[in-house]
């Protein structure tokens, strides 16, 4: 008896196996696969082994590697250091966000007017940004000195000037200050490029129906500027979470523990007092506080984002 098949079940005989849709996917993946292989490679392995030495008691110098356990984890809550390390890394965070953002956003609005020799003071402000990081701080620390020369501008007009980097409150300033003026630049490039987007008509409609200028930058402009200042803040707590160069190169820490960041007590853990595993702890622990920050903030952008519902 012979058994005929219909047209359908011909036509899915007949079928190739690499149809357009198929080849559109892999074309896809193809395209991924480079930045899929490198994120492994480079952020997913390194946490799993970072994660993976925090178990253990790694000193390099005494060539040993044994696993320990959560016991880093119990250091960790029990250290007397960390409270003061928290605290001034969230005052460092909280002044540094708030004077670059702001300063970053008042430069931008300047920059946007139509003024003569404005193409000179956006490259005067946005240059700090591709100097080189430890030869912008090296500069700094020699004008912050007690003898340098911010003191000796200072002591121009009668003043005398502390010793910058020796007192708390000062060498935390100072820290913050030199960090700003190193990335404002950035933030205030993002901020132009928003604030040239915003549509003129907008501007003239508020004209025509009398709103002063304050209420056109705070009911059109910051609503029209939102995911900038999203991305921008992200940005921002991120960099202001990793900074290392500046503390080293400015404080060393100090004075006492005063501008002991976290990333800066995490160096000291490893790479001098060579206690790696405890290290890695650390940058567990810095791990969760960006990724929360991070999460946090997104979850905000419903409210801060004009568009977004």
């Amino acid at each position: 008896m012979t058994v005929v098949a219909s047209p359908s079940e011909l036509s899915r005989r007949k079928r190739p196996y690499w149809t357009m849709a198929r080849r559109d996917s892999l074309a896809g993946y193809v395209f991924v696969a480079p930045q899929a292989i490198g994120i492994a490679v480079f952020v997913l392995v390194p946490l799993l082994l970072v994660f993976w030495y925090s178990l253990h008691e790694w000193n390099v110098l005494a060539q040993t590697f044994r696993f320990k356990g959560l016991e880093n984890y119990h250091r960790l809550l029990s250290d007397p250091g960390l409270p003061e390390v928290l605290i001034a890394t969230a005052i460092f965070s909280i002044f540094l966000v708030v004077f670059n953002m702001s300063l970053a956003l008042l430069l931008a609005v300047l920059l946007n007017q139509k003024l003569r020799g404005i193409t000179v003071f956006r490259t005067l402000f946005f240059s700090p940004v591709v100097v080189s990081l430890v030869a912008w701080t090296i500069v700094w620390s020699f004008l912050l000195q007690n003898n340098g020369g911010l003191n000796g501008i200072l002591d121009h007009f009668g003043i005398e000037g502390p010793n910058w980097l020796r007192h708390p409150t000062t060498a935390m300033i100072a820290v913050v200050v030199v960090q700003v003026f190193k990335n404002v630049g950035l933030n205030m490039i993002l901020f132009l490029a928003a604030l040239q987007g915003v549509p003129k008509e907008l501007y003239e409609a508020a004209r025509v129906d009398g709103i002063p200028a304050f209420r056109q930058f705070r009911r059109i402009t910051l609503p029209m500027i939102s995911p900038t200042v999203m991305l921008t803040s992200i940005i921002t707590i991120v960099g202001s979470l990793q900074v290392f160069a500046q503390i080293a190169v400015l404080t060393q820490g100090g004075p006492g523990m005063s501008t002991t960041v976290l990333v800066y007590y995490l160096y000291q853990q490893a790479f001098e007092f060579h206690n790696f595993g405890y290290g890695a702890t650390l940058s567990i622990l810095l791990f969760v506080i960006v990724a929360a920050l991070t999460f946090l903030q997104w979850q905000m952008r419903k409210r801060i984002v004009f568009y977004e519902n």
